[in-house]
């Protein structure tokens, strides 16, 4: 499990094919200052596994499944990743419970600067729309957001904002529009869904 407090930026040193996935090879100092074989990094709200590692850098295999579904079958060599490490128990819960399983991509639209913070348009996919509602959670690229406005449509978007600290230490203050983000909603909306749908279908008293 994750926050969505993103610990560092990491940079993409090696992107290798492996045919049906990619082997990634990330440097980051801070998240692999204490990483083991099998520990999970969130690499812009994908959790991987730390295939190898060294003082500096680490390697994980990322599937086709979550080539499919993400934004890291884009990565190239030099482009810059969010990166977090797996929350230990008894830990501070100081963004929401994220999980690390991206629930689709979405573009950013446009950006408005402020003096101190910068609205986002970001358009996402018409099944994942539900699941966002104004002053909830939402995942974008690893890193936990609160949702300002949700607009529900053809083509259906929400927008976040971004203080200072977000746009100087995620890969956010950096994407432009027509850019893609990897969306993770939030997991307590699903299990509602989930829930309530049991419950009018007469399988929960």
């Amino acid at each position: 499990m994750f926050t969505g407090l993103i610990e560092e930026k990491g940079t993409i040193t090696a992107v290798k094919d492996l045919g049906d996935s990619v082997r990634l090879t990330v440097r980051g100092p801070l998240v692999v200052s204490d990483a083991q074989h099998g520990d999970s990094i969130a690499v812009s709200g994908v959790c991987l596994t730390v295939m190898e590692q060294d003082t500096d850098s680490f390697a994980a295999d990322v599937m086709k499944e979550s080539l499919d579904k993400t934004s890291l079958g884009d990565l190239r060599v030099g482009d810059e990743v969010n990166l977090e490490r797996a929350t230990r128990a008894g830990a501070r819960l100081g963004g929401h419970i994220v999980q690390g399983h991206v629930d689709g991509t979405g573009r950013i639209l446009d950006r408005t600067p402020s003096e101190h913070w910068e609205v986002v348009r970001i358009a996402l996919p018409p099944d994942l729309a539900k699941y966002l509602v104004a002053k909830g959670s939402v995942t974008v690229d690893g890193t936990s957001l609160t949702v300002v406005e949700v607009v529900d449509a053809d083509e259906p978007w929400f927008s976040v904002s971004l203080i200072p600290t977000t746009l100087a230490e995620t890969t956010l203050g950096t994407k432009g529009p027509g850019d893609r983000v990897n969306l993770e909603v939030d997991i307590l909306a699903k299990y509602v869904e989930r829930l309530l749908g049991a419950r009018a279908e007469g399988h929960v008293a």
